[in-house]
């Protein structure tokens, strides 16, 4: 699933597309979870202020935080070798901990946009080996908002963020089309570090957008303030947690 040049390159670009971890099937399956899920809860549009003055106009995001907590389906997908196996290689370590999941659906001709922005922002860490893993549960070409990044951004560590509309970086400094796009079909997943400059555009296909996000960390790298908490966090996803024994 991985080898040294892929680390290599997620070392020196901040990210790494790792194509058909999933099949196509298993994406789509994934996918229906996702929407049935959200159709249990009750609607909440996380949309930031700033994200709809960069949409142009009403723009709508679904979300779920927490997905394991809704399906068993989710809690089994974050302990698949195939996944906790690359996380551990890119971050070097042989101990995956959780931090948070989430489930994100940008709805069709009218999901929400996110700016440019640093995950670290909202969550820092000490020793900066948080990473997140995308999955796309069904095709993320551009036209539907697919996830945009700053090569090599996160070599200048943590940046200043804008707080106002949201808790994203200058617009003007960092606009989202001067960004890579990184498409994506079905089964794809997106692993990047939170210090990545990133965001993604308005869907404006005809279908919805579908992922989860897996917030992942080294657990001997310990949050630099008491911010994010989730349920679950903490919990092993590979390896042991070598400060239990403290």
């Amino acid at each position: 699933m991985i080898d040294p040049s892929m680390v290599r390159f997620y070392q020196d670009n901040g990210y790494l597309l790792v194509k058909g971890l999933l099949s196509r099937e298993e994406a789509l399956a994934y996918r229906r979870e996702c929407h049935e899920v959200l159709a249990r809860l009750r609607p909440v549009d996380p949309t930031w202020g700033s994200a709809r003055e960069l949409g142009g106009g009403a723009t709508e995001l679904r979300h779920c935080h927490d997905a394991q907590f809704y399906s068993a389906a989710f809690a089994r997908l974050m302990l698949d070798p195939r996944f906790t196996d690359v996380a551990a290689a890119l971050m070097g370590t042989e101990n995956v901990q959780l931090h948070h999941t989430k489930i994100f659906v940008k709805p069709a001709e009218k999901g929400s946009p996110f700016p440019m922005h640093q995950d670290a922002a909202h969550f820092p860490h000490t020793r900066h080996t948080v990473g997140a893993a995308i999955f796309h549960f069904d095709d993320a070409p551009e036209e539907k908002g697919c996830v945009r990044i700053v090569p090599g951004s996160h070599r200048q560590g943590p940046l200043p963020h804008v707080e106002e509309g949201g808790w994203h970086l200058p617009t003007s400094r960092w606009p989202l089309e001067s960004a890579v796009p990184v498409a994506a079909e079905a089964g794809d997943v997106l692993f990047m570090t939170y210090l990545t400059v990133h965001g993604s555009g308005v869907n404006r296909a005809d279908e919805a957008r579908t992922t989860l996000l897996i917030q992942f960390r080294d657990p001997e790298d310990r949050p630099a303030d008491n911010v994010h908490r989730s349920r679950g966090q903490g919990m092993m996803l590979r390896g042991v947690d070598p400060t239990a024994l403290d």
